[in-house]
């Protein structure tokens, strides 16, 4: 049962992991402040809050997307559509806050936990943001062969009614 929950449902458990991991990662890699606090310090090449919005975004966008496509005959292109869309949008500005937070000059070397939670803070909205394209092409792909299944189907039927 949980293997075809996992199966079934991967999109939704993409979606919690998206919203869950880099959150903590974040707050494991940062001094704990309110989010206000950090949201009024922003510059963009050495705050990292902006990491876990742009996943909690893009799961919003694809969990909409998802909810409202989920029906035989249109989940195959919205859906693998906008996943895509937002992942590869997603994983542009990651890219382009990596380069700005790994180039910075001011790397402290004793704190080297801090910096290897930040690694994993990028790999992981990498990491999960190429897993939703991968689940939308999946599904896309379960859809294309149900489709096939039915068309033969109703083929067949169509046949055995002219007998």
């Amino acid at each position: 049962m949980f293997v075809s929950f996992l199966v079934f449902s991967a999109p939704i458990l993409f979606i919690i992991a998206d919203t869950l991991i880099p959150s903590a990662l974040l707050s494991a890699s940062v001094s704990p402040q309110p989010l206000y606090a950090h949201l009024s310090n922003y510059d963009f090449r050495y705050s990292l809050i902006d990491i876990p919005i742009v996943s909690i975004i893009r799961s919003a966008i694809i969990l909409c997307v998802y909810s409202l496509c989920d029906r035989p005959g249109i989940s195959r292109g919205p859906y693998f559509a906008i996943a895509t869309i937002c992942s590869v949008s997603s994983l542009i500005f990651v890219s382009l806050k990596a380069s700005y937070v790994f180039s910075s000059l001011n790397y402290n070397y004793g704190d080297a936990y801090g910096r290897s939670m930040e690694i994993a803070l990028f790999l992981s909205s990498w990491i999960l943001a190429i897993g939703h394209i991968v689940v939308a092409y999946r599904i896309s792909c379960r859809e294309r062969r149900k489709l096939l299944v039915y068309k033969i189907d109703i083929e067949a039927v169509s046949l055995m009614q002219e007998w």
